[in-house]
């Protein structure tokens, strides 16, 4: 694209929204960056919230002594709720605010959760992180929203400008974890809690800053173009489905007939009032001691009857609404509910990550190194960082030398953003390197997620684009088998294990791997074969149900994970793993033994 083009019909002035970087327009890193600092500041607070609540009141850096179910139920309810606000948001963008305005706003809301939480107190938490769900739910759908805004006239250069984001995505949460980790070990939770709000900050400035690159991209949409805003789960991987091009072969009687009747809207607002309920009773019970269901149904907990029947709700309002398209139709939208009970499973198990693995890695892992085994750790925890911060600096670089001119005080707090970052990179080096010993904080394990995505993403894509492509459900199968493996490994690492002995650093490395694998298979193939399955009028209502489905994982996840410490003293850490494994083998054994069903119901979609 050319550096001289012109803009808004000036002549001499050059259009920076189109100038080259990378091969790229220029706006696409600004969108990089902002999702980047986004990440950091999320994943940083992300992996430092249950080692907060669950450490010692007593010692150098105290936390609040919660028990791990109470610190997981307040948890699940935050983890559930990031995934059910974006569905609010991305309507209010896409008709009210537009997407910019939607994301300034999402960013001060997430900035000020952030400071909210530096203060370690009891309001300051509980109001921190209603801050960072508000502003998650209008920040999340909204810049692949532009992202896409912005490539509508160049669509062969989408694929790669989304591939560019998603590294974005995954730097950001690669360094939020690691670096915010470090310091609430090391400094003071404060300390770890503040770092991820300063980019936050930052991020929403220089996003602010930037706008001459846009013109009016992001601005409230006309009706003649409407896009359904599309949020993958942890892998992060973010994609947006336009209505206005998707399937071009749905008859246009499936498409029109088929609107939402007040039937409809009732069971919609009665699932979702239950769903609601259901969110907030695991916190209300467990951290405020306060059952808001107490009556009993024949020895039934009264919020199970009740959670039944928002879930038999929510089944007449989806195969309510999918029996009366056609034949064809009805087969697709079906593989798409069954597809949606495995991504449930998958998440139950995946997202322990964020919280249980976090405190095995504390409790149970051997950290302190020492010899060999420190410089070993030293130099790949060096190259770790610096090679990819490297490689982003001069990312930073070519975008300083493209738009300086036209977004300078942009590219100044970028350049400070990265400052800062080398900054604490190299002392955190130099500390490591300056002692005998090293101790291994335990959120430095989560960044091997990102690693691993990072690492295997594109071998995963070639795999898919070759004559190897399984189809869709031994994908599933496979992940879920994956994930399965990983927890297996910790299982048999764990096996025998008893309180106050801890155990190799590379069960849990390799735990890791096996799970990022796992997701590389289910993660964004679920959102490619939904969107290829599901008819454009319903597409939004699927979208919504998929999410749906992900905030139950999530809750599930932190349900499971807080029964740990009772597990643990009827049977063994061990036990606790192999029940997690049995959750994930099972099903995946399952989706692969349903693969011809399925495929008769998926129809033409390969």
């Amino acid at each position: 694209m050319s550096d001289t083009a012109v803009l808004d019909g000036q002549e001499g002035k050059k259009d920076f929204y189109k100038s080259d970087v990378l091969g790229h327009r220029s706006g696409l890193f600004i969108l990089f960056f902002t999702e980047m600092w986004e990440r950091f500041s999320f994943y940083g607070m992300r992996v430092l919230l249950v080692q907060f609540l669950t450490a010692p009141l007593l010692g150098l850096n105290p936390g609040w002594d919660w028990s791990t179910e109470k610190a997981m139920a307040l948890f699940g309810t935050y983890a559930m709720s990031l995934y059910l606000t974006p569905i609010i948001g991305g309507i209010l963008a896409d008709q009210k605010l537009g997407y910019r305005k939607a994301v300034i706003i999402g960013s001060i809301l997430m900035t000020l959760g952030h400071v909210s939480l530096a203060f370690e107190t009891e309001w300051g938490m509980y109001l921190g992180l209603l801050l960072l769900v508000l502003g998650t739910g209008l920040f999340k759908p909204c810049m692949t929203s532009i992202l896409s805004e912005m490539h509508k006239d160049a669509p062969d250069k989408k694929d790669g400008a989304y591939t560019i984001f998603y590294m974005g995505v995954n730097a950001g949460a690669f360094f939020g974890m690691g670096l915010c980790s470090y310091l609430a070990v090391n400094v003071s939770w404060a300390a770890g809690f503040g770092f991820a709000g300063i980019f936050m900050l930052f991020g929403l400035f220089q996003f602010w800053l930037s706008k001459p690159l846009f013109g009016n991209i992001g601005d409230p949409p006309s009706k003649e173009h409407e896009s359904v805003m599309v949020v993958d789960s942890e892998g992060d991987e973010e994609k947006v489905i336009d209505s206005s091009v998707h399937f071009e072969e749905t008859k246009e009687e499936d498409l029109n007939s088929n609107p939402f009747t007040m039937l409809d809207k009732v069971l919609t607002v009665l699932s979702s009032a239950v769903g609601l309920l259901y969110v907030i009773y695991d916190l209300t019970l467990k951290v405020g001691e306060f059952d808001l269901v107490p009556f009993k149904l024949g020895g039934l907990k009264g919020i199970y009857v009740i959670a039944l029947a928002g879930l038999a709700c929510f089944f007449v309002l989806i195969f309510g609404r999918i029996a009366r398209y056609s034949e064809n139709l009805r087969k697709k939208m079906y593989a798409i509910v069954i597809f949606a009970v495995f991504t449930v499973i998958f998440w139950m198990a995946f997202e322990q990550g964020a919280g249980t693995l976090v405190l095995f890695a504390r409790d149970f892992v051997t950290r302190e190194l020492t010899g060999m085994s420190a410089l070993i750790y030293n130099i790949s925890n060096t190259l770790l960082y610096v090679v990819p911060l490297a490689i982003i600096t001069y990312v930073l670089f070519r975008l300083w030398k493209a738009t300086f001119s036209v977004i300078k005080w942009s590219n100044i707090l970028l350049v400070l953003c990265f400052i800062i970052v080398w900054g604490v990179v190299v002392w955190m080096l130099q500390r490591n390197f300056g002692g005998d010993t090293v101790t291994v904080d335990p959120g430095w394990f989560s960044i091997l997620n990102s690693f691993f995505i990072i690492a295997f993403a594109n071998v995963m894509s070639k795999i898919w684009e070759s004559k190897y492509n399984p189809s869709a459900p031994y994908k599933y199968g496979f992940g879920l088998l994956l994930l399965a493996t990983g927890f297996g490994l910790l299982g048999l690492g764990t096996a025998g294990v008893v309180d106050g002995v801890t155990v190799s650093m590379f069960w849990l490395v390799f735990a890791y791997l096996f799970h990022t694998l796992g997701e590389l298979c289910i993660s964004p193939v679920g959102l490619s074969y939904l969107s290829k399955l599901v008819p454009a009028r319903m597409i939004a209502f699927m979208f919504g149900m998929w999410y749906v489905a992900i905030a139950i994982g999530n809750k599930l996840a932190a349900q499971l994970g807080g029964m740990v410490e009772d597990i643990q003293a009827e049977y063994s850490m061990s036990g606790f793993f192999w029940i997690v494994t049995a959750f994930p083998a099972i099903a995946g054994i399952i989706v692969m033994l349903l693969n011809k069903p399925l495929k008769r119901l998926m129809g033409d979609v390969k």
